[in-house]
């Protein structure tokens, strides 16, 4: 007879009317399925621990974005931000929904026309541009997004060398209530900036202005910031048409919408208390609606959204390593994963689940990663069942950012598995192994051998 789990006693007060000011607590609800295909099943076949991906929700959140701005403007364009997850496979599932490619680096540019999407739709984003990288750019017709005046100044040289007239965007940074402003990045709207960079790419004429850029901030919760911005970019569209007699093709918009992640210290839910599509589409379409553009001129409306797009359909799946108990009494559970494959564990407070059936009972505790550091701590406070070694846990909304921000550090990084329409897990990256990370090695013949 198998000896049982000991649980000790407790004493648990039942709400027989409305639920309470914190809600339900369904945090430790058992996820034993991801699309129909076992938690434990996947473990066993590719190991521990596993990111898993949901082709079905990727797609579902996509619909359910597109759906909410073109029902609100008539020429919307989506453009998949490959920084927030550039693994190809999903990459393409991206694209096989109509998404255009949106990049800040060469590498990402070369992955996306690697992946099949033309050229002229793939839009080059990012402060750091080698001249071959813009060079290559130019001629695959692609829309280049200015961030600086060097960078204006090197892209002109660049049109004169290769007799070529590049498509550009300007980025524009501005204040939208939102503080800190992101001024960082391109050309301020209050101070000029803008104006200047405008002015000199028209009246030198060497660069074919077609669009203006906008990106406001990061896991945005406000929806009228949109508005505000989207109503100061068309602003500068408008006030070209009239200074130049120049329609601007369209105006990019960004990304930063909120997933339904919970931000720390957050007093509610994100799931209940972030944006909606709809609500960041009427506020960014009603603005370009309302500014003053003809029925012929309205520019075509593009979106770089990645982490609302992605992070619901990604989950992480790992296993209990051991149990104890800390010196101030409270239960720490270490798990065989760490802030070096889940790094977002830094500012969200992300939802987990046990992969298995439990009792009632249930207790707070910390949970910490295997990483030989103190700040490896997965969940502060999280109310979980008593969990056991070699009990399996799923992480979830992981999708944006982990699997491009994760590190090589004292564990190998895990393989990712997508999940596709027909419940069935397909391996989309391999697991790293120590040949995979020795490979870019290079070891000098006198360090080869030595003597203990």
């Amino acid at each position: 007879m198998k000896k049982l789990q000991y649980e000790r006693p407790l004493i648990q007060r039942l709400n027989a009317g409305l639920m309470n000011k914190f809600g339900m607590r369904t945090e430790y609800t058992p996820l034993t399925h991801i699309d129909d295909v076992s938690v434990v099943k996947l473990l066993e076949d590719f190991g521990s621990p596993l990111f898993a991906i949901s082709e079905r929700t990727i797609r579902q959140t996509y619909r359910e974005a597109t759906r909410a701005f073109k029902t609100r403007y008539p020429k919307v364009q989506f453009a998949w931000s490959y920084k927030t997850n550039y693994i190809n496979a999903v990459c393409n599932v991206f694209h096989q929904e109509g998404s255009w490619g949106e990049v800040v680096s060469g590498f990402e540019y070369q992955k996306a026309i690697n992946n099949g999407v033309p050229g002229n739709k793939v839009i080059f984003n990012g402060p750091d541009k080698t001249d071959e990288e813009l060079k290559m750019a130019v001629r695959n017709n692609s829309p280049i997004h200015i961030d600086h005046l060097d960078e204006l100044y090197r892209l002109t040289e660049i049109a004169e060398e290769l007799k070529l007239r590049p498509r550009v965007a300007i980025r524009v940074n501005m204040d939208t209530g939102i503080y800190p402003i992101w001024d960082r990045f391109g050309f301020n709207y209050e101070n000029g900036q803008a104006w200047d960079a405008i002015n000199k790419i028209i009246l030198t004429d060497k660069l074919e202005l077609v669009g203006l850029h906008c990106h406001i901030g990061t896991f945005m919760l406000s929806p009228s910031a949109y508005g505000i911005a989207a109503s100061k970019i068309s602003d500068l569209a408008l006030g070209i048409r009239k200074k130049y007699k120049r329609n601007i093709e369209y105006i990019d918009m960004g990304g930063g919408f909120a997933s339904k992640n919970t931000l720390k210290g957050s007093y509610l839910q994100g799931v209940d208390a972030n944006p909606n599509f709809d609500q960041f589409a009427e506020a960014i379409c009603a603005a370009i609606l309302n500014s003053g553009f003809g029925t012929d001129e309205l520019p075509l409306l593009i979106l770089e959204t990645g982490r609302a797009l992605i992070d619901e359909a990604g989950y992480l799946l790992g296993t209990v390593i051991s149990n104890k108990r800390l010196s101030d009494g409270r239960r720490a559970t270490i798990l065989d994963f760490g802030v070096n494959v889940m790094f977002t564990s830094f500012w969200y407070d992300h939802k987990i689940s046990p992969a298995q059936e439990f009792s009632n009972y249930t207790e707070d505790c910390v949970l910490y990663g295997p990483l030989c550091m103190n700040i490896d701590v997965i969940r502060e406070n999280v109310t979980l069942p008593p969990l056991k070694k070699d009990d399996h846990v799923v992480v979830h909304n992981v999708g944006a950012y982990n699997m491009t921000q994760w590190m090589q550090f004292i564990s190998l990084r895990p393989a990712v598995v997508m999940i596709d329409m027909e419940h069935q897990p397909h391996l989309i990256r391999k697991r790293e192994t120590l040949s995979s990370i020795e490979s870019s090695e290079v070891k000098p013949d006198y360090l080869a051998k030595f003597k203990l």
